[in-house]
């Protein structure tokens, strides 16, 4: 088993068939062109994998894939077959035929990629679908010593100085929409909020993850990526930011993993503000453990405590089950290890700013009890429990199934009091007049 997710992070290939499709003056059918780039990501458990596919429609359509974290180029597809809105890849690698099953909306593709009866979604979103829209967007940028980032700033209008905060999404390649490829559809949340924020004065820096929209090319390799990575990163843009005379006080807002991320960053810079929403209280590997325990028992689950064990102490496991080589396989161990060094309920505490948690009580990925844990570790902070919010800030039913189906409605506005309450936060701290 461990050579058939060897594959999958070797060739992932390509799901990706694009295809958007019109009337013609005699109301047929008519396929517009899937040639040209398209990037997105399978989502594989804690590390999901970014690729780009190529497609060249010409006689034929042919089509290639690269995955840059794997040093992959232009790897040629095989099987690609589009019928309607419906598209199926395979691709042969030693012998081996992988599938990649489809389906096409406008300028997106999601589906299901399978091999050796493992399944995991993926998305992928035209390149030149997401550039125009970007062509009136305000990008930033900052040098990294791993790559140059970019991020979209939202900005009030009238005349500056303006407070900012830099807005950190969730874990995953996540965009800087809150968007994620193993969700098909998007939902918007954090670009919804940078334009509450802009409505309320407050400026707002949102970057996409590594490996994900603009800064897919800055992708780490998997086996290198450590979670002290992602505080360098906003602590660059922190520094960009506290180094321009266009903004008044610099706060930071962190999303899911990017609470965790945040408070880090917020140890390092100088940060006026933090507000955490649907921020763990405990570490990853306790957060772990209790996802596992809901899917195995028996043997299963004391190997995984036993790899947990060994990761916190930093130390590597060669031989993992096929049950769960796709949540510990080596590649991601040292990653995993990194994240489990920090526990949020104690980094919290650290922090002598103004600092806001929020959470909803219809969040299925983070409960309440999570925020409950940061609010006990820092008494002095602001806590708000928003009624029927979920994880993607929006108001949802507490049935798992009415629930996930708001993660594809960008449409739907953010939850009633959430905005208010983090306008109410900044103005009484005195971040925004």
């Amino acid at each position: 088993m461990k050579k058939a997710f060897i594959l999958i992070f070797a060739i992932i290939t390509v799901m990706s068939g694009c295809s958007n499709e019109n009337n013609d003056e005699e109301g047929n059918t008519v396929q517009q062109p899937l040639s040209g780039e398209w990037n997105g990501s399978i989502e594989i458990p804690n590390q999901p994998l970014p690729f780009i596919i190529e497609f060249d429609q010409g006689e034929e359509l042919t089509g290639n894939i690269s995955i840059p974290v794997q040093g992959l180029q232009n790897y040629p597809l095989s099987t690609i077959k589009l019928e309607d809105n419906e598209l199926l890849f395979t691709m042969e690698m030693q012998g081996e035929y992988i599938t990649f099953d489809g389906k096409v909306e406008e300028d997106t593709i999601s589906g299901t990629f399978k091999q050796h009866g493992q399944t995991f979604p993926f998305q992928l979103n035209k390149i030149d679908a997401v550039a125009s829209d970007e062509e009136e967007a305000d990008f930033l940028q900052v040098e990294t010593e791993r790559g140059t980032l970019y991020g979209q700033l939202e900005t009030p209008e009238g005349d500056g100085p303006f407070p900012v905060v830099i807005i950190i999404p969730g874990s995953g390649p996540t965009d800087r929409d809150g968007n994620s490829p193993g969700i098909p559809g998007k939902n918007n949340s954090l670009k919804l909020l940078a334009q509450g924020l802009a409505e309320n004065g407050i400026a707002s820096l949102r970057y996409d993850k590594r490996g994900a929209g603009k800064n897919m090319q800055a992708l780490v390799a998997e086996e290198d990526m450590r979670f002290e990575q992602f505080t360098a990163d906003a602590v660059s843009w922190l520094k960009l930011l506290n180094e321009d005379d266009a903004y008044t006080n610099v706060g930071i807002i962190g999303h899911s993993q990017g609470s965790l991320t945040g408070m880090l960053a917020s140890q390092e810079s100088e940060v006026n503000a933090f507000v955490s929403i649907a921020g763990a209280g405990n570490s990853i590997d306790e957060v772990l453990a209790d996802q596992l325990s809901e899917e195995f028992s028996g043997e299963i689950m004391e190997e995984s405590e036993h790899i947990l064990e060994q990761l916190k102490e930093g130390n590597p496991v060669e031989n993992v089950s096929q049950e769960l080589y796709s949540v510990f396989r080596p590649s991601v161990q040292s990653f995993i290890s990194s994240w489990m060094q920090y526990d949020p309920a104690e980094e919290i505490a650290k922090l002598d700013i103004p600092t806001f948690i929020v959470n909803g009580d219809n969040d299925l990925q983070v409960p309440v009890r999570e925020a409950e844990l940061l609010s006990e570790a820092k008494p002095e902070a602001e806590f708000l429990l928003i009624e029927g919010m979920n994880h993607i800030l929006k108001e949802a039913p507490e049935d798992r199934e009415g629930n996930l189906q708001t993660y594809s409605d960008p449409e739907l506005p953010l939850a009633d009091g959430f905005m208010d309450g983090i306008v109410t936060f900044f103005a009484e701290n005195e971040f925004i007049d």
